[in-house]
């Protein structure tokens, strides 16, 4: 338990169902759908369509989804990859004749086929209880009417305001006199409420056909983009299999490839390796094997990550016990070890995660993004869809798992996640923050089993990531640890931004109650009753 005389949360406990969301609003949409008789299906829908709005910089209908979804908490886990693909008109020869040896952040070319309406509206006619309509009700009232600006969004805002430098961003619908909102202000979006509407009506085909489709299309189009009416009627999010690995006496469940979940399944068998529950959790030794666990789980990322429909990807190899084996066999206790490949995927991006578990323990582990803080920047003008920039995701270079090519998703960085201890899920949670996710995810987790500490507590510990051969600390560190850090050879550098932003909903069968927690270093709450 926390200590009572320091600032902090408390976990949530509750008996009926619990919501947790990196926004006030969201979360209280949906324990509000809860009590309404709603599932948890239902509720995660409502809660992430708030976030579309009150959260603009972080997520949107113009950016992709993915969900694991344990019906009744079982291990009869349905996973759908939500992620939309690269227009069937644009390859790589396409890029390099333009000079383009990467896919800049802000070009239509970064514009992926957005997946996250198709995939809400297939998981409730799958698994929901109520209409679409119904589901965007509060999230329209919020784009009409407005909402408070709360303060971590309004930071997050700001610093993201610079993005809307050229003219065909969407400084209009995201700025007022070139000015981001502040704390407190109140902020309507009446285009993006018309277009949910227009959704709320129509459907899915609401946003992938007719109106909206031909303003993204036709926008994207006078930019370069080589995108079509086709790609947006013929997308479909894809049911998948859960991939999982074993991290102690627990099964820890991942999205598959072109997903980087993964990558928290290689992470946690190199450390599988290792008595973590007898080091200082925030010690300089625990870190070290954190970083050098992160430093090889991300090359075997960025070595052989992509499309699975476009190229095998190795996952049994990746998550075997002798890959796993071979990678510690790399690891010096007590020497950083050399930075390998750096093309990988930035750590600081806005994104937001969120879980529900209702009555009948229906557990929803549900992420949603943009990928950069505003995605491209680029918002179509007559319905007022912010696009995601997830192409900058694939690389320009024939022959990688991860180049792009004419209906290829890219390498993703969002992962929900779920943990089961036997056949009933102990643990809906994920960490969102870029390529930082699966880093986040491990260290949460290995809060938790390895420390003991309870949900709450996983997600207050301080944090850092090994990147491109520097290793950021985030505040709490202490200044021993960073020194004894450097002493091992490690880059030490002060994390600039805090990292990451997760939720967990724990269940304990034996009491029939839950235990949900929230990211202090976000605006959001965890709700139960």
């Amino acid at each position: 338990m926390r200590s009572l005389f320091r600032p902090g949360r408390s976990v949530v406990h509750c008996i009926n169902g619990a919501a947790a969301s990196s926004h006030p609003l969201s979360s209280l949409a949906a324990v509000e759908v809860l009590r309404q008789g709603g599932n948890a299906i239902d509720a995660a829908v409502t809660a992430c369509a708030v976030q579309c709005v009150v959260e603009p910089m972080s997520t949107g209908i113009g950016g992709d989804c993915f969900v694991l979804y344990s019906p009744g908490g079982s291990r009869d886990v349905v996973a759908l990859n939500g992620s939309g693909r690269a227009p069937a008109g644009l390859d790589a020869a396409q890029l390099q004749a333009q000079g383009l040896s990467s896919i800049p952040t802000e070009s239509p070319h970064a514009v992926t086929i957005p997946g996250a309406i198709d995939a809400w509206s297939r998981l409730l006619a799958d698994h929901g209880t109520w209409d679409l309509a119904r589901v965007l009700a509060p999230a329209i009232t919020y784009a009409e009417e407005g909402f408070a600006v709360t303060p971590r969004v309004a930071w997050d805002w700001s610093r993201s305001g610079s993005r809307f430098s050229n003219p065909e961003t969407g400084a209009r619908f995201y700025l007022k006199d070139g000015v981001a909102p502040v704390a407190g202000e109140r902020w309507a979006s009446p285009e993006l409420a018309a277009t949910l509407r227009r959704i709320a009506r129509d459907g899915r085909d609401g946003f992938y056909k007719g109106p909206v489709a031909e303003d993204i299309v036709g926008f994207l189009n006078g930019l370069g983009g080589r995108h079509s009416l086709d790609d947006f009627a013929s997308h479909t999010s894809e049911y998948v299999t859960p991939i999982s690995s074993r991290y102690r006496d627990h099964e820890v469940l991942q999205i598959p490839p072109n997903g980087q979940g993964i990558t928290t399944l290689i992470l946690l068998n190199i450390l599988q390796g290792y008595e973590l529950s007898g080091l200082d959790p925030n010690g300089a030794l625990r870190l070290h094997l954190e970083a050098e666990a992160t430093r090889l789980a991300f090359d075997a990322r960025n070595q052989h990550v992509g499309d699975p429909a476009h190229g095998a990807v190795p996952v049994e190899r990746l998550l075997s016990a002798d890959f796993a084996a071979e990678q510690r066999a790399t690891i010096d206790p007590e020497r950083a070890g050399r930075p390998l490949d750096s093309a990988g995927l930035a750590a600081y991006r806005d994104t937001v995660y969120l879980t529900v578990v209702d009555k009948d323990r229906n557990a929803v582990s549900f992420i949603n993004s943009l990928y950069f803080p505003f995605g491209s920047t680029l918002v179509a003008p007559e319905s007022g869809v912010m696009l995601q920039n997830r192409g900058a995701g694939f690389r320009v270079e024939p022959g990688h798992p991860n180049c792009v090519a004419p209906g290829k998703r890219p390498l993703h960085t969002i992962i929900p996640g779920m943990v089961f201890e036997g056949d009933r899920l102990k643990w809906s949670y994920g960490v969102m923050g870029g390529g930082y996710q699966p880093v986040g995810h491990a260290h949460v987790l290995t809060n938790m089993i390895d420390y003991g500490m309870d949900e709450q507590e996983a997600l207050d510990n301080p944090r850092a990531f090994y990147e491109d051969g520097t290793y950021y600390l985030e505040e709490g560190i202490p200044d021993g640890v960073a020194a004894a850090l450097q002493g091992m050879g490690h880059n030490v550098k002060p994390a600039g931004n805090p990292y990451g932003g997760g939720q967990i909903i724990g269940i304990d069968w034996d009491n029939g109650t839950l235990a949900a927690a929230s990211e202090p270093r976000k605006d959001g709450i965890a709700i139960g009753y």
